[in-house]
């Protein structure tokens, strides 16, 4: 069963996205989730949930991000909080919150996201032996890891197929640390659009941004495997990620149904190559301007990654 999967940004993106016919929504609150578009407030998580039961589908919560001290005091209240509102599933990637949950008797399924430590069936399957119901495949992992692993799996693995990736994350404030040091008082918000180029190479487009858990720096293209669906259904790997942090409004929640009408397709047999030929060119035309996209490391040999 594909299961396809996708941020939202508002209420109202929920509810275009439950209606174009996403099978899951990933939300939560920055304090606690990873490169988010927007952190939820309580009452709208509940609605959010509320709205998506209703309607036969489910939610997924992000608490993958690497919980310090001071948001570890904060994170018993707040899985209590998604324990009373019944969302489906959570991402976690601190072993901490682990703890908390078989401490506190807290019963939400959980899904492993340790990011780039996610990359072969060993790590997964480790957490799955600790309670885990899925895990979140490293964007680096290339097709054919993906196929050897495949066989040894215990739990699904996630796979992004649309949105931006993550290449590095520090805990250190560096576009703060830069600001102090030139004396310049800026913002490093994501809303700013900054990115970073590499020396001497001024097209690429590397963004960046902070939020209360560091610096977030992403790939100078963003993934789109909308081309790549039947090669990875034929493999099992049928939970599938869209990620909007870089791709809002209206032309997300258009992107998305020409993955559920991909999806669609696959599962009736009759996707081909004319198929997912259009749906690239469509997606392409959908993406912002400013945005690249290819297939990153789906297609790269694996003894060529260091």
């Amino acid at each position: 069963m594909i299961e396809l999967i996708a941020t939202a940004e508002s209420v109202a993106q929920a509810e275009a996205l439950l209606a174009v016919g996403v099978d899951t929504l990933y939300i939560g609150e920055e304090a606690f989730g990873l490169r988010l578009p927007t952190s939820f407030s309580r009452d709208e998580q509940r609605s959010i949930t509320e709205m998506a039961h209703k309607m036969g589908r489910k939610v997924t919560v992000a608490l993958n991000g690497i919980m310090h001290p001071e948001k570890m005091k904060k994170v018993p209240e707040y899985l209590a909080f998604l324990k009373e509102i019944a969302v489906d599933q959570l991402t976690v990637g601190d072993p901490g919150v682990v703890f908390v949950m078989q401490r506190d008797g807290i019963d939400i399924p959980y899904i492993y996201d340790g990011e780039t430590l996610v990359t072969s069936s060993r790590q997964i399957n480790f957490w799955a032996k600790r309670g885990s119901v899925g895990a979140v495949l490293a964007r680096e992992v290339p097709f054919e890891e993906m196929k050897a692993m495949k066989d040894n799996l215990m739990v699904p693995a996630e796979v992004l197929v649309y949105g931006a990736t993550c290449i590095h994350q520090s805990k250190r404030p560096l576009l703060q640390n830069y600001y102090n040091f030139t004396k310049n008082n800026e913002s490093a918000s994501k809303e700013r659009g900054l990115f970073i180029s590499e020396p001497k190479k001024e097209e690429t487009h590397y963004s960046i941004y902070e939020d209360s858990h560091g610096t977030h720096i992403f790939a100078d293209n963003d993934v789109n495997l909308v081309g790549e669906l039947d090669k990875l259904y034929e493999n099992d790997y049928i939970k599938w990620k869209l990620d909007g942090i870089y791709a809002p409004g209206e032309n997300f929640v258009k992107t998305a149904e020409i993955f559920v009408d991909a999806k669609e397709k696959i599962k009736a047999g009759n996707w081909s190559n004319d198929h997912a030929q259009k749906a690239i060119e469509q997606i392409e035309q959908l993406h912002p301007e400013n945005r690249g996209l290819d297939i990153g490391f789906f297609d790269l040999d694996p003894d060529e990654i260091k």
